[in-house]
């Protein structure tokens, strides 16, 4: 087959346009791949936040960032508005990256990132801006309080976006039952919390600490922390503590009155049973200690003890009761039965007697200590010595000495000893002469 040039011309023709429908097509699908990603983001008031725009599949189109207003922040690498806390991170045909610096509430809201394709497609970023809390302060504290009086304690902060959260806390312990209210403020964006905590006056409160604690997400777990120290005043409370439990005739008592208030009361009262001590020189007053030596029976009575501050006053009383003294008695028991193994001498003309003891119960006088002991000593070593007397007379009585003598054998019928001890058996006429005699 032979074409005519005008033929092959036409056929060209088709083919260029043929040719660019199939290139429209592909680019189409291609543009159908592109679309901007983006996420919302948070910042601190006062803070710095990234803006990223990104894009998996771009053929050189440019991307634009674009502020709640739709003002042209930056178009590509191109800065678009004049604000210095506006930056370039980052720019590519995949991604536009800006950064906004010293945020404030007024730079909250939905941020728009365009890829300028045929249609334009957008992506939208929400940004949010958080209102830091203000430091907490304490106010309504006057001190001192006196006990039992009423306190009011009222903390409060304002700018927080949300609204903060107040906490109150006494020591470590945490008191939930307090009030709380919020108001906006006059920017309409931020909120003031007020908390107040009320309660009475208590001793056991006095140097307590009460914090007042506000909680944010803004403060990234570190709250801000407001403190007030309680300085109660109260009445003495009073207590008598004695140097012995039992106190006994002739020994020495101390006192002690244990007060505690707030001033702190000084000196201290001392009384007996409704007046002045009896007795200056022995009942001694030093301080809070009230000392009284050799005690006796006339000492008996109620001792008062009275503490006295700008607040009020307070008292205590002590019964002393004068113990007999304490005699300790050693029992040592009689057997009927003995072995005695010791050997004994007795000289008949010496003789044992006990004289001039001393009476046990006699009272030494100020100047002896410890009579009692002394003489249950003396008591127990008398009886002890009798005891040993009585047991060893018994024991001489029931083993009496045997005296055996050897008589001369043969002399039964001589006239006299001479003669016997003669005739005896077994004698020499030149022997020594042996006499035994009896006493």
């Amino acid at each position: 087959m032979i074409f005519k040039p005008s033929a092959l011309l036409c056929l060209s023709s088709i083919w260029g346009v043929l040719l660019q429908v199939t290139a429209v097509k592909n680019k189409s699908k291609v543009s159908q791949g592109q679309f901007p990603v983006t996420q919302n983001v948070t910042a601190i008031e006062g803070g710095t936040v990234n803006l990223t725009c990104r894009v998996d599949q771009n053929d050189n189109t440019s991307l634009q960032w674009s502020n709640p207003a739709q003002q042209t922040l930056y178009f590509d690498d191109k800065k678009a508005l004049r604000d210095n806390r506006i930056e370039l991170v980052r720019a590519s045909w995949h991604e536009l990256s800006i950064s906004i610096s010293d945020v404030t509430l007024s730079d909250e809201g939905q941020y728009t990132c365009s890829l300028f394709t045929m249609p334009v497609k957008t992506s939208r970023a929400f940004l949010t801006v958080l209102g830091v809390p203000e430091k907490p302060h304490i106010t309504g504290y006057t001190s001192p309080v006196m006990e039992g009086d009423p306190i009011r304690l009222t903390c409060k902060t304002s700018g927080s976006k949300p609204a903060a959260d107040i906490r109150w806390f006494k020591g470590d312990q945490e008191i939930t039952d307090v009030e709380k209210k919020q108001e906006k403020d006059s920017n309409g964006k931020t909120f003031t919390v007020i908390s107040v905590l009320d309660f009475r006056g208590d001793r056991k409160d006095d140097g307590a600490i009460v914090s007042c604690r506000v909680d944010h997400e803004s403060l990234n777990s570190t709250p801000h922390i407001a403190t007030q120290s309680l300085d109660i005043h109260y009445t003495p409370t009073v207590k008598i503590l004695p140097s012995t439990p039992l106190p006994q005739e002739g020994q020495q008592l101390i006192l002690t009155c244990e007060s505690k208030g707030k001033p702190l009361p000084e000196p201290v009262l001392w009384t007996k049973d409704g007046g002045e001590l009896p007795d200056p020189e022995r009942m001694v007053v030093n301080g809070r200690e009230l000392t009284i030596t050799f005690l006796n029976k006339t000492d008996n009575g109620t001792y008062r003890c009275e503490a006295t501050n700008s607040i009020g006053k307070n008292s205590a009383e002590y019964i002393l009761i004068i113990n007999e003294p304490l005699f300790t008695t050693t029992i040592i028991p009689l057997f009927t039965t003995a072995t005695v193994k010791t050997s004994v001498t007795i000289t008949p003309r010496s003789t044992s007697s006990v004289s001039g003891a001393k009476d046990p119960n006699a009272y030494p006088g100020p100047a002896a200590t410890d009579h009692a002991l002394i003489g249950g000593i003396v008591a127990v070593v008398v009886f002890v010595t009798l005891c040993s007397i009585i047991l060893l007379g018994r024991y001489l009585a029931r083993h009496k000495g045997t005296y055996l003598t050897n008589e001369a054998k043969g002399a039964e019928d001589a006239p006299d000893a001479d003669t016997a001890i003669i005739n005896a058996e077994g004698s020499q006429v030149n022997a020594e002469e042996k006499k035994e005699y009896f006493i």
